[in-house]
């Protein structure tokens, strides 16, 4: 008897083969994707993020498979949503964990992922990582040092930890049509105590210092600032009190009657959770994982939650006057699988329309998302 997940497999073997097909023809013209969209050429972009990138020992044997076992090769995993990313002016990811050396690589508990994982994200189109993670010390320093150094040679830019305390202080500026945008990375805190003598290491989340490193960034000509925040209670589909204090806490911190911070992006907890306007700025409380292997909840069971995300993409206008804040007009959600059994990341409404059976895991995302009434603020599922 076919199980429910080899039927989920065998109906999208022509869905995946096909975003293959798309990225090879994409990678062989030498463009990232189809032009922007129109809503863009005003002199606005477009934004998209995308959950943590958490790749278990089955994660890592899928790669090397798909790398006929020379190398790893992460392409191919995230084939299946290279055609929205690669079309946004600006994409950010999550990568939960460090780096390893030499074949030393390992999933759960202590994470130490190929290399070759970075590559993959700038080829899927992403520009950029937040790096600030419960995971960031799973190799202690030398961890963080391959991390940032393997991104560096991809091209992959990245926030939230740091080689020295030069880098950390410094900011992580991006180019998204005209818009100058910075994006800051935090977490609640790390599976290992901080390296001795380097608190700079990893950002840890508190308001007062975000809020301070926001407007630096500001002062130093960021026209979007963004925020990635590792926080968050695991496999609770509800933000937590710190979740809903902090957001309104930043939300609420203005200079000169603009907002100090245009958009905040959660991960951390493996579900996808609500998206919310607080104070009139959009905050996502949980992307959900966009790669993980088999996950189990808090009672120990195989919960087919964590592999369930969603991709938030956002569109920004110039202001309307001068030194007036940049505005989103634009909110929409896009619901992600990834498949186990295929070793891909599926684009849900693509798959759906192109025959797969899986309305009802679309709309567990979509129910969690819209949970904090985001549709009356506008938030769409996009396509």
């Amino acid at each position: 008897m076919i199980g429910r997940r080899q039927q989920v497999a065998l109906a999208l073997t022509a869905v995946l083969a096909a975003g293959a097909a798309c990225q090879n023809q994409n990678q062989e013209s030498g463009t990232r994707g189809q032009p922007a969209p129109a809503a863009t050429s005003g002199g606005g972009f477009t934004l998209v993020a995308s959950g943590d990138v958490l790749p278990h020992t089955s994660v890592i044997e899928r790669a090397a498979y798909d790398a006929d076992r020379n190398g790893h090769d992460f392409r191919p995993m995230l084939s299946g949503v290279q055609p929205v990313v690669s079309r946004a002016d600006l994409a950010l990811c999550h990568m939960d964990t460090v780096y390893g050396a030499d074949g030393d690589y390992t999933g759960y508990p202590v994470f130490k992922s190929p290399p070759q994982i970075a590559e993959a994200l700038a080829a899927t189109g992403y520009d950029s990582c937040s790096t600030a993670s419960a995971h960031a010390l799973d190799d202690g320093t030398a961890g963080i040092g391959r991390t940032l150094d393997a991104m560096d040679r991809a091209g992959l830019r990245h926030a939230g930890t740091a080689r020295s305390e030069n880098e950390a202080r410094s900011v992580r500026f991006l180019r998204a049509g005209r818009a100058k945008v910075a994006h800051l990375s935090y977490t609640f805190g790390t599976n290992y105590p901080m390296p001795p003598g380097q608190p700079w290491a990893v950002n840890l989340m508190d308001a007062e210092r975000m809020i301070a490193d926001a407007r630096a960034a500001r002062r130093g000509g960021a026209d979007v600032v963004v925020v990635s925040v590792d926080w968050g209670t695991e496999w609770q589909e509800e933000p937590d009190r710190i979740q809903l204090t902090l957001a309104q806490q930043l939300t609420a911190s203005a200079t000169d009657g603009r907002p100090d911070i245009d958009l905040i992006l959660g991960t951390h907890a493996h579900v996808p959770q609500a998206y919310e306007k607080v104070n009139g700025t959009w905050v996502v409380y949980g992307l959900g994982d966009q790669i993980a292997g088999e996950m189990y909840n808090r009672e120990g069971a195989q919960d087919p939650r964590g592999n369930e995300s969603s991709l938030g993409r956002f569109t920004f206008v110039p202001p309307a006057r001068p030194g007036g804040p940049w505005r989103v007009t634009r909110a929409e959600f896009l619901p992600q699988l990834y498949d186990l059994d295929a070793g891909r990341v599926v684009d849900l409404n693509r798959a759906i329309a192109q025959g797969a059976d899986l309305e009802a895991v679309r709309d567990r995302i979509g129910k969690a998302v819209l949970s904090r009434g985001a549709a009356q603020d506008g938030l769409v599922m996009g396509e």
